[in-house]
Order: structure tokens, then sequence, then C-alpha cells
């Protein structure tokens, strides 16, 4: 039996900017992907570390094919449903996606 780790059984962390938000400035986000660990970052610094052991299951990131989803989400449980005070449009503004491969893998 496989047991899943996503949508509302995610694995996550939160993360909070110092003396800043994240809609009123350029951030930038990265992933480093290796086979025992799936390390996250914002603007450079390292707020999550992800392994095998943190998983309950089937460490699925070493098999199959993964795509990148960038959405901007609205309600929800984070930070909660809109009300009169919300701000329509809204825009998500994504500068550029790069992804690297190491030649040994």
């Amino acid at each position: 039996m496989v047991l899943l780790y996503s949508g509302g059984e995610s694995i996550s962390k939160a993360y909070e900017l110092n003396n800043d938000r994240f809609d009123t400035g350029f951030h930038i986000f990265g992933i480093e992907w290796e086979l025992d660990y799936i390390n996250y970052y914002v603007d450079d610094v390292l707020y999550n570390q992800i392994t095998p052991d943190d998983v309950p299951g089937e460490w699925v990131f070493n098999r199959g094919t993964f795509y990148i989803i960038i959405n901007l989400a609205v309600g929800g449980a984070l930070p909660g449903s809109p009300n009169d005070e919300t701000v329509f449009p809204q825009n998500l503004l994504v500068d550029y996606v790069r992804v690297y491969k190491r030649s040994n893998n």
C-alpha cells in the first residue's frame, strides 16, 4: 500500500519573510532535488529539507515524470476565503523558470 503525501496530506513548512512581504517584491524560489533529499530555498535561504524518512510510505521522487506547476491560488485555508477587502484582479509575475540537470545523472 502506498500512502499519499500531497494535497491535504502534504509535507510542508511555513516560511515568513523578515520585514518584507511576498506580494510586494521580487523573490527567488529554489529547489535542489537529489536522490535522497529535496531542499527548498527562498532568496537563497534554505528553509526546509525532506528526506525519505520524512514521508509516510514510498519515496516517489526518484521515479516517473514530474512537472512544475506555478499558480496563484485564491481562497482555501491559506490565508482564507476572499472578502470585501480582497482586491481583484491579482497578478502573478514570473520572470523565468530555470531547470538544471547534473551531467553525471
